[in-house]
């Protein structure tokens, strides 16, 4: 008799073993973030088994294609009608394929390449021991000064990982803002902030000052990180979910079925109030908004400047992405409760960001607070709750990435005896000795001001323009006062450069080989033509800024 019973016992716990659904994931239409991580584990690979000397050559190559590809891969999807018409949730409810996804998608995507080209800049600083140097220490698990960095520069290593490393954070930031519930946001952001937490930390001039920077961007981004998860958990209790679309419509009303182990919490404003503000917290943390933004200044001037760059571009598209779905999927039906707080981080986040900028005398600081500035510019456009507020930002994103990528190439070129001259006083008369370079620099600094016939004006144009639709015009007053102010630090370093008198012991401008070249390049000429000629980018954007549920 025991018997028949451990056979009945065994044949219906066997019953529904059939029963699994095998995951269906549409590979296609996550092809940009599959090639860029693909590549990534290649990179790693590189590192293994190539020799020394082949690595760089490789891994520039490798990075390059890659990022060619996915963005190829983007254009593909988006000529398919995935922006539009065929927009969809893919990977079992993980991944959101529609237009703002794949805009910003093809946004970081362009601005990484024109990034990769400043990471693979060798010809900055004079040679050592016969070979070509670039801006990351030749072997960063060694201490700084010590006797084994010394051997390492001797015999020519370079830190060749930088490469693996940016296309992983890559990755992250292609998924972040196409995350479409709350588990994917947060692997997302673990993705591409781990491997930046590193970069920042291997520069190889003030190497101390590039380690401090990365510590204090890895505590406070564990912070922020925590905030993000312990907000999610608040609003898994509150919903009974993590998918986007569910949780959206508990805080709509419209479920009706209550899962019963969740009947105590499920509904509970409270956790539904604290949850979503943590969750902001997490992400107006990587955004730079005040009050979270107190990592911004010291790390962009600590990290290797190539870095500063790629992380004050891509991580804020991503960032800022990932921001909007969350405030128009998630959590239209609360947007009386987050839009007045909104106004609060969007009004001192562009008065504080303009204002402490006027004191700075470090042209990466006074940067990184210009970056502060334009978070509260963009925030503002975030605030339009409107299609238009929607497609402003992603225009904004476009254009502002572009500038503070070339902006931080040409600071790259200005260089004395202890590497990069970053502190103001020695870019006095700068345009007498030479030219191009400051009337370049003058080109960025000008956008970032919002000048007519540059991509500032365009982009603060259009985000004013949405906010004073969306019943934000008191915010578009603040906002122009801010750019006021903002304009006075941006025209007093082009004075400093164009009339000062230049010093006699002032820092030399490197010649960069073709790659900084390229990167300043395509950020002039995409300030231009999208200050002069903007309306394709703009019906772009517009035709981009509906988010699909």
């Amino acid at each position: 008799m025991s018997t028949t019973v451990v056979h009945s016992l065994w044949t219906t716990a066997a019953e529904p073993i059939d029963k699994i659904p095998a995951p269906s994931v549409e590979y296609a239409q996550l092809a940009p973030a599959l090639i860029v991580v693909g590549a990534a584990v290649v990179g790693v690979l590189v590192e293994a088994f190539v020799p020394r000397k082949a690595r760089y050559h490789v891994q520039v190559f490798l990075t390059v294609l890659a990022l060619i590809a996915a963005f190829a891969a983007v254009v593909g999807l988006a000529a398919g009608g995935y922006g539009t018409t065929k927009a969809h949730i893919a990977a079992m409810g993980a991944i959101a394929v529609d237009g703002p996804a794949l805009f910003l998608q093809g946004t970081i995507l362009l601005a990484s390449l024109v990034a990769v080209f400043t990471f693979a800049e060798r010809r900055l600083d004079p040679e050592a021991h016969g070979n070509r140097i670039d801006s990351f220490a030749a072997q960063a698990a060694s201490v700084p000064g010590s006797d084994s960095e010394k051997a390492a520069v001797k015999a020519g290593f370079t830190t060749t990982e930088v490469f693996p490393l940016a296309l992983f954070a890559i990755t992250g930031m292609l998924v972040f803002p196409a995350a479409n519930d709350l588990l994917t946001l947060f692997v997302a952001l673990e993705v591409f902030s781990l491997p930046l937490y590193l970069l920042c930390a291997v520069a190889r001039r003030k190497r101390l000052m590039s380690q401090e920077a990365a510590v204090k961007y890895f505590l406070l981004g564990a912070f922020s990180s925590a905030f993000l998860l312990f907000g999610i958990a608040l609003l898994y209790g509150y919903a009974g979910s993590v998918s986007y679309a569910k949780i959206a419509d508990v805080v709509d009303g419209s479920v009706r079925t209550i899962d019963p182990a969740l009947a105590d919490t499920m509904g509970n404003d409270a956790l539904l109030l604290i949850g979503g503000a943590m969750i902001l917290a997490g992400l107006l943390f990587k955004v730079g908004a005040v009050p979270f933004h107190m990592w911004t200044p010291d790390v962009y001037q600590g990290a290797p400047t190539p870095v500063t760059g790629f992380m004050a571009a891509a991580t804020k598209v991503a960032a800022f992405g990932a921001l909007l779905r969350l405030l128009y999927v998630v959590l239209p039906g609360l947007s009386w409760d987050w839009r007045p707080v909104m106004w609060a981080i969007a009004i001192i986040t562009m008065l504080g960001g303009a204002i402490v900028a006027i004191t700075q005398t470090d042209i990466k600081r006074l940067l990184a607070y210009s970056s502060i500035a334009h978070a509260g510019f963009i925030l503002a456009g975030v605030i339009a709750t409107t299609p238009d507020g929607v497609s402003s930002v992603l225009f904004y994103l476009g254009a502002y990435s572009f500038v503070t990528i070339g902006a931080f190439a040409v600071v790259t070129l200005v260089r004395d005896a202890g590497g990069e001259a970053t502190h103001l006083s020695k870019w006095a008369g700068l345009g007498r000795r030479s030219p191009l370079v400051a009337a370049v620099f003058a080109v960025f600094l000008l956008a970032f001001a919002g000048i007519p016939l540059t991509s500032g004006f365009t982009g603060k144009f259009a985000v004013f323009k949405a906010a004073a639709e969306g019943g934000a015009g008191v915010l578009v007053v603040i906002g122009v006062i801010s750019s006021a102010i903002a304009a006075f630090f941006y025209i007093r370093v082009i004075v400093l450069m164009f009339f000062s008198e230049p010093k006699a012991d002032g820092p030399t401008v490197a010649v960069p080989s073709p790659l900084t070249m390229t990167t300043i390049g395509v950020g002039v000429a995409v300030t231009l033509v999208l200050g002069v000629a903007p309306q394709y980018f703009l019906d772009l954007a517009s035709q981009a800024s509906v988010f699909v549920r």
